[in-house]
C-alpha cells in the first residue's frame, strides 16, 4: 500500500533548545576502580631489547556513548510505546516490529529484545492457526538461535501460514536453519501443503541443481493442493516452475509442467489463472524446445485442453491503495478552510485528507489551522480503529497521521498520539512520531 510522502515540501524546524530534553550526564554514574597494578603499571608479556620486561599503564574503560537529544527522545518514546498494554497479539507484534526498526540504529540491544519477543509471538500465532500480520523473521535481524527454535517448534501443517517467516529464517540464517526449514517444508508437502515461495527460497539456498531441489521440485507438483481453496497460489506455482524448469531433467520438467497445467485447469477462471497458464507454457517451451513441448501437450488431453481454453491475457486487478491522498493537492488548497468538505468523507479518507491538510497548513506557517486539521485527523483515526476490518488497514492510517503531525510539531504530535482511545493505536502513533524524529529531529 502506498504511503503519503510527507517529505515532499517538508520544512523541518529544529527546536531542541525549547523542549528541555537534555540527557542526563553519565559522568556521575560511578568511576571505575583501578587496582594497584593498574596505577603503577602492569608488566606485559614479551621482552624488549636485552630481555627487559616492558611496563605500561592499563587503558581506562571506554566511556559510554552520549545520546543526542533526538536519540533520547526516540528511545524514551519507543520505551513508552512498548510498555503500553495490547490485548491483541497481532497488535503487539506490529508494535514490536516497528519499535525494533526505529530503535535499532540507536540501541541494538534494545532492538534485539523486541525481535526476540516478536519471534515468540509469531510462533504462538502460527500455532493458533493465524498468519502473523508482520514477520520479525523477515527483518533479517532476529538471532539465529531464536530463528532455529521458531522453525523447529513450527507445526508441520502451518508452513503456509508461516511462509514469510520461513523465508526470512532461511535467507538470514541459512547455516543454522536450512536443514530444519527443509524438513518442515517436506513434511508440509506430505500433507499437500505447498508453500511455493518458501520452497523457492530453500531451493535457492540448497542450489537449484542440488539433489534436494531436484527431488522436491518433482515432488511438489505431484502433491499440489486443492485448486478451489488455493487458487491464489496459481501465480506463485507458475513462477516456481518457470524458475526451476531450465535446471531440471527434461523428463521431470515435462511431467511437472503437465501436472501444473492440469491443476490450473481446475482453478476458477480469472485473469490471474490465464496469466499463470501462459507463464507455465512459456517456461515449458523454453525448457523443452518447441517439438518436445508440442509432443508433451499431445500426450495429455486435460493439460492440452487447459492451454487451448486459456484465452488471451487480460488486465489483472491488483489491490489498489486505499484513499490515496496527494500532499501536493492539499498544499494547493492551504489558503482555504477545507474542514466542511472533509466532514462528509468516510473515516479513513477523512483521517488521511485532514492529516494532509494539517501538514500543508503547518509547513506553510499556519499552526493554528494545522491544529484544527489534526484534531479532525486524530478523531477520525479513533473511528477507523474502532471499526477496523481486514479490508481497512487501520494501523497504516494511524501511522500516516502520526508521521504527518510529527513533521509539523513532534511534541504536539506525541501528545495527540497518547490521547487516542486504544492503547495499541497510541503505541503505533507514538512510534510513527519517533520514526520522524529519528530522521529529521524534533520540530516545534
Amino acid at each position: 500500500m502506498q504511503r503519503i510522502h510527507w517529505q515532499l515540501a517538508a520544512v523541518v524546524i529544529i527546536g531542541l533548545s525549547l523542549i528541555g530534553l537534555v540527557p542526563q550526564s553519565n559522568a556521575q554514574q560511578g568511576k571505575a576502580q583501578q587496582s594497584g597494578a593498574q596505577q603503577n603499571g602492569t608488566p606485559q608479556s614479551g621482552t624488549q631489547g636485552g630481555g627487559v620486561k616492558t611496563w605500561s599503564k592499563a587503558s581506562p574503560p571506554a566511556a559510554p556513548t552520549k545520546l543526542t537529544r533526538e536519540q533520547k527522545f526516540v528511545i524514551d518514546t519507543v520505551q513508552m510505546a512498548v510498555a503500553l498494554p495490547e490485548s491483541d497479539q497481532q497488535d503487539r507484534l506490529r508494535v514490536l516490529s516497528t519499535a525494533a526498526d526505529v530503535v535499532s540504529p540507536i540501541d541494538k540491544k534494545m532492538a534485539k529484545g523486541f525481535w526476540s519477543e516478536g519471534a515468540r509471538i509469531e510462533t504462538d500465532l502460527v500455532r493458533l492457526g493465524q498468519a502473523p500480520a508482520v514477520s520479525m523473521m523477515s527483518s533479517g535481524q532476529v538471532d539465529c538461535n531464536v530463528a532455529l527454535t521458531f522453525v523447529e517448534n513450527l507445526p508441520d501443517g502451518a508452513v503456509l501460514l508461516a511462509e514469510q517467516s520461513l523465508i526470512g529464517a532461511v535467507t538470514s540464517c541459512e547455516k543454522q536453519t536450512l536443514d530444519a526449514v527443509s524438513r518442515k517444508l517436506d513434511a508440509g508437502l506430505e500433507k499437500h501443503i505447498v508453500a511455493s515461495r518458501a520452497l523457492m527460497a530453500t531451493m535457492s539456498a540448497h542450489g537449484e541443481t542440488s539433489a534436494w531441489s531436484q527431488q522436491h521440485f518433482a515432488k511438489m507438483f505431484g502433491l499440489l493442493p486443492d485448486p478451489k481453496e488455493n487458487a491464489a497460489e496459481a501465480e506463485n506455482l507458475a513462477a516456481m516452475y518457470a524458475q526451476m524448469a531450465p535446471s531440471v531433467d527434461k523428463d521431470v520438467a515435462t511431467k511437472a509442467g503437465l501436472q501444473l497445467l492440469t491443476w490450473l485447469g481446475k482453478v476458477e477462471e480469472s485473469p490471474l489463472r490465464t496469466l499463470s497458464i501462459h507463464v507455465t507454457t512459456g517456461a515449458m517451451q523454453q525448457a523443452l524446445g518447441d517439438e518436445a513441448y508440442k509432443a508433451a501437450l499431445q500426450s495429455d488431453l486435460v493439460a492440452n485442453s487447459t492451454v487451448q481454453n486459456a484465452g488471451q491475457d487480460r488486465e489483472i486487478e491488483r489491490p489498489q491503495p486505499e484513499n490515496n491522498v496527494s500532499i501536493l493537492a492539499a498544499m494547493s488548497n492551504s489558503g482555504t478552510d477545507q474542514t466542511e468538505q472533509l466532514r462528509g468523507l468516510p473515516p479513513p479518507e477523512r483521517a488521511r485528507a485532514a492529516a494532509a491538510q494539517g501538514f500543508a497548513a503547518g509547513t506553510a506557517g499556519n499552526k493554528q489551522q494545522a491544529g484544527k486539521y489534526f484534531d479532525m485527523a486524530f478523531s477520525a483515526a479513533d473511528e477507523v480503529w474502532d471499526a477496523r476490518s481486514p479490508q481497512t488497514n487501520a494501523a497504516e492510517v494511524i501511522q500516516e497521521i502520526g508521521e504527518a503531525a510529527a513533521q509539523v510539531d513532534s511534541l504536539n504530535a506525541l501528545t495527540r498520539a497518547q490521547k487516542l482511545r486504544d492503547s495499541s493505536a497510541q503505541a503505533i502513533a507514538m512510534l510513527a512520531v519517533a520514526r520522524v524524529v529519528a530522521s529529521n529531529g524534533v520540530t516545534k
